[in-house]
């Protein structure tokens, strides 16, 4: 959610070759020639002799039926090989956090005997009070977690350390239900996390439009943020902001697809898709590129050629008109 994790670059940056660079920064050819060897089982070693980058990072191996070419190792067991000292490196912050919550429990009684009104709203400052409350509210979370996650890509570290929070949760018998956007169904990273946890109380949905992030544990408190740049956040424990909140996931969740369960961008008889639809309804509400594409999770980019297909279909010959096509099409009107 508003999470980080300290530390250097990814990888190790070469001394040697006359490229250097990280792992997570791979260079143009190194991804292309990845890519290649992915995709057709193997490449050449006169192919990537230009390209040292691929076997320092151990992305390719030596084809053991004849020494001329190279095998490619596959993206999930060389992503899993860099997690694991990040892993590492979670569990020790997580051990000191107990300690630390371990430190303040006498004062916590304490605190428990004051009105509840005076904690009801706290405001968070900062990455590190916005993850050590969220590390709290994690520990003594017992029954249910709720969380809603708009589906930007996220780092390799940042996955990581979801993939740390969540587990010990999943130990202790905690239900967990996470809504993420469409979007999330093709996001390598996102599905390999999830693949994670295939045997707990765990659901994920997606639908097509998420607005921001949101976290609720046990009915008890909830955080949300309140800055673009995540810097600060909510932590809210008044019973009826709670109450409120996890209304509005249920309501959301209702409507939602499981993530295995098929692709909701299926075409309908018109020749526009779900997520056209939802581009479609925004464009008419009067949003620029950039805002549908952080509200439905996609990149600019994608958000423009899903735009480009939506005029084609209606055959809009500008934006304007596409705008009055939309209003005259019908296709808002559709059953969603």
């Amino acid at each position: 959610m508003f999470r980080t994790l300290g530390g250097g670059v990814l990888g190790t940056n070469r001394t040697k070759s006359t490229h250097p660079h990280a792992v997570t920064e791979l260079c143009e050819d190194g991804g292309r020639l990845y890519a290649q060897a992915l995709r057709t089982g193997r490449i050449s070693r006169t192919d990537v002799e230009s390209v040292p980058c691929l076997m320092e990072f151990a992305l390719l191996h030596p084809d053991p039926d004849d020494a001329n070419w190279l095998r490619p190792v596959a993206p999930f067991v060389a992503l899993a090989e860099r997690l694991n000292p990040i892993e590492r490196e979670i569990t020790e912050r997580r051990r000191l956090s107990v300690e630390l919550a371990e430190a303040f429990e006498p004062f916590m009684a304490l605190s428990a005997q004051e009105p509840a009104s005076s904690h009801s709203i706290t405001v968070l400052e900062g990455l590190d009070r916005i993850n050590a409350a969220l590390d709290l509210a994690t520990a003594q979370c017992r029954e249910e977690m709720l969380t809603v996650q708009p589906s930007f890509r996220l780092p390799e570290h940042r996955l990581a350390e979801a993939l740390e929070r969540d587990k010990p949760l999943i130990e202790r018998g905690v239900r967990i239900r996470t809504l993420y956007q469409h979007t999330a169904r093709y996001s390598p990273e996102r599905l390999a996390y999830v693949d994670q946890f295939t045997n707990g109380k765990v659901e994920y949905r997606t639908i097509d439009e998420l607005v921001e992030r949101l976290i609720i544990c046990d009915e008890a408190v909830a955080f949300i943020p309140i800055s673009d740049d995540r810097q600060v956040a909510l932590e809210l424990r008044h019973p009826g902001l709670v109450r409120y909140l996890i209304k509005v996931f249920e309501f959301m969740w209702g409507r939602a697809v499981p993530l295995h369960t098929g692709t909701p961008y299926e075409t309908d008889p018109d020749g526009i898709t779900d997520i056209q639809y939802s581009i479609a309804k925004l464009l008419v509400e009067g949003h620029v590129d950039e805002a549908i594409a952080r509200r439905l999770g996609m990149n600019v980019r994608t958000c423009r050629a899903h735009i480009a297909k939506l005029a084609t279909a209606l055959g809009s010959g500008s934006r304007a008109q596409l705008g009055f096509l939309i209003a005259q099409s019908g296709i808002l009107e559709r059953d969603h």
